[in-house]
């Protein structure tokens, strides 16, 4: 009922229509504020005087005047108004909804009927303030506009309803709440006033009262005034011209204003009509109904570009990090780079100043001995010795010849950055539009015959259905976390087949994969049960075989043998990460020691993921490691040093690791002998086999070993 309160409001005043009469063009306004409006039109001006004299007014003149008419002076019944003139050139001002009126020329005159009633101004005109169309009036003025009954109900009704209390109507300052109804007097009372105008005795005591809510029924179910024709007052509408669309009582008919007109009887036009509004009703409330779903959607649109929004800035922010990570990971190597060679530099400059100090240092000595010499004055004594000084200045002479004073290096750094192209890259870094009439991708479908699981990886493959015409830029991969949990994304890339290490002995993962181009993302594809090597309960075992991870492990890292035998490059301790990782069951892995010179202590263990991988295994808390050298060894983590054990490696040793989380402990051997004590416990978690090494050291890593004899039987005893 609220959303039609704008349509029960006059365009001029902003409130209820009062008295609303219906103008020629179907719009309502209040009869007050029609009389407001009100233009006086020059004589000269009016469309009958111009027609009268025949001057300045053509025959086109009036052709394109009775185009703009809504009804012809022919059918309309209304040939008294004249045709609609153009707008008057009064200066127009705002109503309070807005639409714009014309102000009165000039204040009516002084009359005995009431201000809507009184006659008008010869040649007065109005103008509609919803559609801006102007009427000549004729001397009925506004008497002969029909009044809107049917909108008056209307207001009367929806006024009604929308108060929340009946009120007294008659107590004097605040209206209390109404108890009771007259239904003879049509009058609501509350008690005080009840019992003080209309006392339950004499001629009232025969009246009916009702209770408030249903007097406003009886008040709605009570026949409505008759409306009554305009030309005739006293007569009320009983037939319906069909041409000038309107009703007239019996008297218009008498006259032969509608002789040659179509008239039916006014009952079943007035059913015919309300049958035709129901049924352009019905299709209006097809397109509100549409309307109100169309909102929904777009109201969930905004919900979903808020969504994306927040989805989008992160992905955004995601990608602009990782290039920075990887333009800080270079910088860090291109500045190892400088200082390499910035060490280089000052080692060759220091060696060439510790070898001329020491020769200027012999030469001087050598200068001041010969001076010495020279001053003897034993003839025999001085010529015993002057051939052999004489023949070492001369060679010390030569050994400062040509090159010997020259700088063995330049101040120069010979080094050149070119970071144009990457500039460049940068600078026309911008998003890919997207193509809104694009389909996303089909879902992809698993080749489960190339599927399968190694020790605790899983390799899985994928394609596109063979009659996909929409091509995939790329592919998401999901696991669960193993025990049913959510899943997440393990591989994002263009590639049809991926292999996920790392995951836990003897669990089953549930894997699903979807493609996505610039439109969007397709469905999921069917999920695929995945079921990791089993453990040996008697052995408390699981056997694993892998390799050395070149992916994870550090640059100076050399590999050869199939990614199972490692050096390094570099004078300093360099790590290298298995490629299983481990986090149930109990694993054991050999290394021998293929070089060993210069007498390093290589560090051998296990490491989280992000261990440090340019310093000595153990120093930082990611790893947990025994380093050795040829006569001892250490347990380190963390930078801590403990349990200092005798016995070393040579060429040939064997290291084992035996990680048990059945226990949570680490332990080490060598040589098949245990070395030192339990090294580690309450290990938890996802770890990498790991080794650290320099250039000095040739490792060879073994995997899918049985755990030690004496291992298992003191297990089986525990």
């Amino acid at each position: 009922m609220e959303e039609m309160e704008e349509e029960l409001k006059c365009p001029v005043c902003g409130s209820f229509y009062r008295e609303p009469i219906i103008l020629p063009c179907s719009h309502n306004i209040c009869q007050a504020c029609a009389r407001n409006i009100l233009v006086q039109t020059p004589e000269s001006e009016s469309p009958q005087s111009r027609r009268a004299s025949g001057s300045g007014v053509s025959d086109y003149d009036y052709l394109d005047l009775d185009k703009m008419s809504l009804y012809s002076e022919a059918d309309s019944g209304y040939g008294s108004y004249g045709g609609f003139a153009s707008a008057p050139t009064t200066p127009c001002q705002k109503s309070p909804n807005g639409v714009r009126v014309f102000p009165p020329a000039m204040p009516p005159p002084a009359t005995h009927l009431s201000p809507a009633l009184a006659s008008v101004p010869r040649n007065s005109c109005i103008t509609c303030p919803q559609c801006h169309r102007s009427l000549i009036l004729d001397d009925r003025g506004l008497r002969g506009f029909p009044k809107n009954r049917v909108l008056e109900g209307v207001i009367d009704r929806y006024q009604q309803s929308k108060a929340a209390a009946l009120k007294c109507q008659l107590c004097e300052k605040a209206p209390k709440e109404a108890t009771v109804m007259c239904e003879q007097c049509d009058v609501f009372y509350c008690d005080p006033c009840r019992l003080r105008c209309h006392p339950p005795r004499g001629p009232l005591a025969k009246h009916r009262l009702v209770p408030p809510a249903q007097g406003r029924v009886s008040r709605r179910l009570s026949p409505r005034k008759v409306s009554t024709c305009t030309d005739h007052e006293l007569e009320n509408h009983s037939m319906y011209c069909v041409q000038c669309k309107m009703p007239v009582c019996y008297q218009c008919l008498e006259e032969g204003k509608h002789s040659s007109h179509e008239v039916k009887a006014l009952g079943a036009m007035w059913k015919l009509h309300k049958s035709q509004l129901s049924q352009a009703l019905n299709g209006l409330s097809d397109r509100a109904k549409e309307a109100k779903e169309f909102l929904v959607q777009l109201r969930n649109m905004v919900q979903q570009i808020q969504e994306n929004s927040v989805e989008f800035e992160a992905c955004l922010v995601a990608q602009c990090d990782a290039l920075i990570d990887a333009l800080n990971r270079r910088k860090a190597q291109l500045l190892a780079r400088v200082n390499k060679e910035h060490e280089h530099k000052l080692k060759v400059v220091r060696d060439q100043i510790s070898h001329c100090t020491v020769k200027l240092r012999q030469t001087t000595g050598l200068m001041e001995y010969c001076l010495e010499v020279i001053k003897e004055n034993d003839p025999s004594g001085f010529l015993q010795i002057s051939d052999a000084l004489i023949r070492r200045v001369h060679l010390t002479e030569d050994q400062w010849g040509k090159g010997t004073l020259t700088p063995r290096m330049t101040t120069d750094f010979d080094l050149s950055l070119d970071n144009s192209p990457l500039l460049q890259s940068i600078h026309q870094l911008d998003f890919v539009q997207m193509k809104a009439s694009s389909p996303v991708p089909a879902t992809p479908i698993l080749q489960l015959e190339d599927c399968c699981t190694h020790n605790n990886s899983a390799t899985l493959s994928w394609k596109q259905p063979p009659l996909s015409t929409v091509p995939a830029e790329g592919y998401i991969l999901e696991l669960d976390d193993g025990n049913g949990g959510q899943f997440r994304e393990v591989y994002v890339g263009k590639e049809t087949m991926c292999t996920v290490d790392g995951l836990h002995f003897n669990s089953t993962y549930n894997a699903r994969i979807k493609a996505f181009n610039k439109t969007g993302v397709s469905q999921y594809s069917k999920t695929l049960v995945l079921q990791t090597s089993e453990v040996d309960i008697k052995k408390l075992l699981a056997v694993a075989w892998f390799a050395f991870d070149p992916g994870s492990a550090h640059s100076d890292i050399i590999f050869s043998n199939d990614n199972l035998t490692v050096t390094c490059s570099s004078y300093d301790d360099r790590v290298v990460l298995g490629k299983t990782g481990f986090s149930k069951g109990v694993h054991y892995w050999e290394l021998t020691v293929d070089r060993y010179d210069n007498h390093p202590d290589p560090a051998f263990g296990v490491a989280r993921i992000d261990v440090m991988k340019d310093v000595m295994l153990g120093k930082d808390d990611k790893a947990w490691a025994m380093y050795v050298d040829n006569n001892r060894s250490w347990f380190m983590h963390n930078n801590s040093h403990t349990n200092r054990t005798e016995g070393g490696i040579t060429k040939g040793a064997t290291i084992g690791v035996l990680l048990d989380f059945n226990r949570k402990t680490l332990t080490f051997f060598i040589n098949d002998e245990q070395q030192g004590p339990i090294a580690f416990e309450n290990v938890e978690g996802l770890f990498f086999p790991a080794v650290s090494l320099n250039r000095n050291v040739q490792v060879t890593l073994h995997t899918g070993l049985q755990v030690p004899d004496f291992y298992s039987s003191r297990a089986s005893i525990a």
